[in-house]
């Protein structure tokens, strides 16, 4: 199958490939262009809709692919520590067939967002910690180890390879506060 990359735009809730486990991709040298091309395109939306992390689910496909991109904190508190594993990265982030290995740390809340539900936030409780192995666009295997907002957007992510939102996760005070918006996402979609 073919995909025209241009035609890709980001699918709101309640489109049915969100709740949809995504699949493994079978990576080959025929499937390489074409992965890296909706990765591409993925980074492009993600950051245009100003978010840090886009999954393939989110714009329709039920593939096992995330983008990430978590920028460092333009002004560090000088007083803080430095963590021990990444909180950010640098540039935009590709994986391929991601899954979460281990998690540590304390479960810590975090007022979450998506790109497929706009103006719809929560508090989440995710480990602090997480590493993870996948695949890289170089079809290079890795096994990384991420902490903070970095940690909390892989999770994010890996959720919505899975079929998992934020609505799933959030606690009972945030799904009370976002039931209206919600609803209005659903009878929309109705239209």
């Amino acid at each position: 199958m073919t995909i025209t990359t241009a035609k890709l735009r980001i699918e709101l809730y309640p489109t049915d490939a969100l709740k949809t486990k995504a699949d493994l991709i079978e990576l080959n040298a025929d499937s390489m262009g074409e992965v890296r091309s909706v990765a591409n395109r993925m980074i492009e939306l993600m950051q245009g809709a100003e978010g840090i992390g886009l999954a393939a689910p989110q714009i329709g496909l039920t593939w096992r692919l995330f983008v990430a991109h978590v920028p460092p904190d333009p002004d560090p508190d000088p007083e803080t520590d430095a963590p021990e594993f990444p909180d950010s990265c640098d540039s935009p982030q590709v994986f391929i067939n991601p899954v979460i290995i281990n998690f540590a740390g304390d479960l810590e809340p975090y007022d979450e967002g998506c790109l497929s539900l706009p103006g719809i936030t929560g508090e989440v409780n995710r480990p602090a910690i997480v590493t993870m192995k996948a695949t890289t666009l170089e079809g290079k295997e890795v096994t990384l180890t991420a902490s903070g907002l970095l940690a909390r957007c892989w999770q994010h992510e890996i959720d919505h390879l899975d079929g998992i939102l934020i609505l799933d996760k959030m606690t009972q005070m945030s799904r009370l506060k976002n039931r209206s918006k919600v609803k209005s996402m659903i009878k929309a979609s109705k239209r």
